[in-house]
């Protein structure tokens, strides 16, 4: 598949046929996304390939409790889960609200998912004495698990990062064995969607570049 085609189309899968991955197939999508880059060229990511169907729902129950906080907040309006606005959602309405099922198939129908971990001992967090919620550590992973979605799409499968789990982290350790030095970046469902998307909506890109300060003129090409 054509760059720009795979970039314009590679979109967030969450329905997957009974098709499995075959092992050669995700093979090769690990063997071309493993070229992404990562801070320092340090590599710290760890991929765990979880295929059991009891492994697989139980990472969807783990991410039930984040989920009701996020519908709940959605329902009233809010952003859910944002670090600046707090939330007035009382916890016992959290508690009482029920998470689609829609939420949770992903997880369980995908034939494999992968749980997406990176080594605190070599992630370059600069931003980690400011006053907000740390974000530049994502760079030594998050690339590898967007190039992952688009060497998937380039073989006609599809995922989605997932992260509603990640609040239950030491439980996600547990089950799978990470090592405490190791922080849950992702969760990606992978599978063969039962239909690929080719038109995508996204704002453009005058939108949201501007030239030379944040409040500058739109860059309009």
């Amino acid at each position: 598949m054509e760059l720009y085609e795979a970039l314009r189309s590679t979109f967030a899968a969450r329905e997957f046929t009974d098709d499995p991955v075959p092992d050669d197939v995700l093979y090769r999508i690990l063997d071309n996304a493993r070229f992404a880059p990562s801070g320092g060229n340090r590599q710290g990511a760890h991929i765990t390939v979880v295929g059991a169907a009891g492994t697989r729902r139980r990472l969807a129950e783990l991410g039930a409790p984040a989920a009701r906080r996020y519908f709940a907040q959605l329902t009233v309006g809010e952003n859910p889960w944002n670090p600046v606005l707090p939330s007035a959602v009382p916890q016992h309405v959290i508690d009482e609200t029920e998470v689609p099922q829609t939420f949770i198939a992903p997880m369980i129908n995908a034939p494999v998912v992968l749980v997406v971990s990176v080594d605190l001992n070599v992630v370059a967090a600069l931003d980690q004495g400011l006053d907000r919620v740390g974000l530049t550590g994502g760079a030594s992973v998050y690339p590898l698990v967007w190039s992952i979605l688009l060497a998937a799409r380039n073989e006609g499968y599809g995922g989605t990062i997932t992260t509603m789990a990640i609040p239950q982290e030491d439980e996600i350790r547990r089950l799978l064995g990470i090592p405490d030095t190791h922080a849950i970046a992702a969760i990606v469902p992978l599978g063969k969607p039962p239909r690929q998307l080719t038109r995508l909506s996204r704002r453009p890109v005058a939108e949201f570049v501007t030239r030379e300060r944040f409040d500058g003129t739109a860059f309009d090409g």
